[in-house]
Order: structure tokens, then C-alpha cells, then sequence
């Protein structure tokens, strides 16, 4: 029984259609929060992300992620800093988004279980999102051709640019969706 369930009760086509509409909202929103953290600034979108998928299930947890991507291109400025728009998905950043559908499936893959799966799943759906992510900017991104000053950078460049900065932060994220999530599993079990 995932999170939602014990919330909601059974699924119907109607609550799912809710929990991708809401769910992808709580992603927008999330992506506009920037928390001061070291070396660099998060947002806490990843977060939501994980919570998404640790709370719907793999399959809901990655259909609301495609439908926040949708939204995003169709020009909804639902991504970090107001971002929107085709040509925003093509930026620097295009590799993560399409890793988030793959992190909420994989951190949904653990809904309903306890916190130990749920933060293995976390720190693996977390550790998932960078091999698109990197793939991109390291020639994946030229190769469909993207010609920018980040395409195409060196492995230590796009170490550097686009990972480093920002491991401590998605394990922190990762721990505190796993445990967001357990809380709510054992107060939906009282």
C-alpha cells in the first residue's frame, strides 16, 4: 500500500488524475525553493521528486513527473528559477529532466515499504539522474545538434560543473524524503 493510498484510500481514475495534477504541482513549486546549503545553493525539487515517487508508486510516481514535463513544454514555467519552454528543456539541464522520470520510478519502485528500502531506493534514484544528466552536456547534447559554450565539455568540466556541487545535497534530500515519507506511512497507520 503506498503512501497515497493510506491517505486517499483505493485508487480510482479520478484520485489518480488528482495526485498526477497535484503532485505535479508540488514539483513546480518545489523547484522555485532555493535553500542556502554548500558548495552551492538547492533547490528542492529533486526532493519533491523523490516524495512523488516514494509516495504514488513507481507508474503514478513517473506519469506525474512526464505530465510536469509537459507542462513545462507547452510553456508553464514550472521548472527551477520560472523556467519553461522547449527551448529551456534543450539547455544545459536537459539530461536531469528526463533522469527525474527515471528517479521517481525507481524511488517509487519502494512505496509502501519501510524506511530502509526507502532510503536505498532514494539514494539510488538520486545516483540515477546523473547518468543522463552528465550524458548530456558530455556529447549527447552535440550529437543531436546542440551548439553551446556546455555541450560537449571534457569529463572534469562537466564533473565540476554539473555533479560535484551538488552530491551532499541530494543525499541530504534523499534521506529526508525516505524519512518524510516512513512518517507519513506509520501516521496513515494509526
Amino acid at each position: 500500500m503506498t503512501l497515497t493510498q493510506a491517505a486517499f484510500g483505493a485508487d480510482t481514475f479520478t484520485k489518480k488524475t488528482l495526485l498526477v495534477l497535484g503532485g505535479s504541482l508540488f514539483i513546480a513549486l518545489a523547484a522555485q525553493i532555493s535553500v542556502p546549503f554548500f558548495p552551492v545553493p538547492m533547490t528542492l525539487q529533486t526532493l519533491a521528486i523523490l516524495m512523488v515517487g516514494l509516495s504514488f508508486g513507481a507508474r503514478l510516481g513517473a506519469v506525474t513527473v512526464l505530465a510536469y514535463l509537459a507542462e513545462g513544454a507547452a510553456g508553464l514555467p514550472v521548472f527551477a528559477n520560472m523556467g519553461a519552454g522547449l527551448p529551456y528543456m534543450m539547455g544545459p539541464t536537459a539530461g536531469f529532466l528526463l533522469g527525474f522520470v527515471a528517479m521517481a520510478y525507481v524511488a517509487g519502485l519502494a512505496a509502501g515499504r519501510g524506511v530502509v528500502a526507502m532510503l536505498v531506493a532514494s539514494f539510488a534514484a538520486a545516483a540515477l539522474i546523473y547518468l543522463p544528466g552528465l550524458a548530456w552536456p558530455l556529447g549527447v547534447a552535440q550529437a543531436t545538434g546542440v551548439e553551446a559554450g556546455w555541450a560537449g565539455l571534457s569529463f572534469d568540466k562537466v564533473l565540476g560543473a554539473f555533479a560535484t556541487p551538488f552530491l551532499l545535497g541530494d543525499v541530504v534530500k534523499a534521506v529526508l524524503a525516505a524519512l518524510a515519507v516512513a512518517g507519513g506511512m506509520k501516521f496513515f497507520a494509526k
